[in-house]
């Protein structure tokens, strides 16, 4: 099954269609594995950048969610 990480500014992370948003980055994967790896890289070099796992579902994996999935913890 596919996964796609959206990342980027958060302001065009929050709209619904940031899929079309020219400050949004698309990257695919086949496994969540590699999908949940490639968005701890991207926290870890910029922790203000927004994040988004989308599955073959159509399923999204943000926020607090993504953030426990990746195992940080919230203060």
């Amino acid at each position: 099954m596919p996964y796609d990480v959206y990342y980027g500014d958060p302001v065009a992370m929050s709209n619904r269609d940031h899929h079309l948003d020219h400050r949004v980055s698309t990257e695919q994967f086949s496994t969540e594995f590699e999908a949940l790896n490639r968005a701890r890289e991207i926290l870890e070099e910029d922790d203000c950048t927004a994040i988004s796992i989308r599955d073959g579902n159509g399923n999204h994996l943000t926020g607090l969610r993504l953030q426990l999935k990746l195992g940080f913890l919230c203060d």
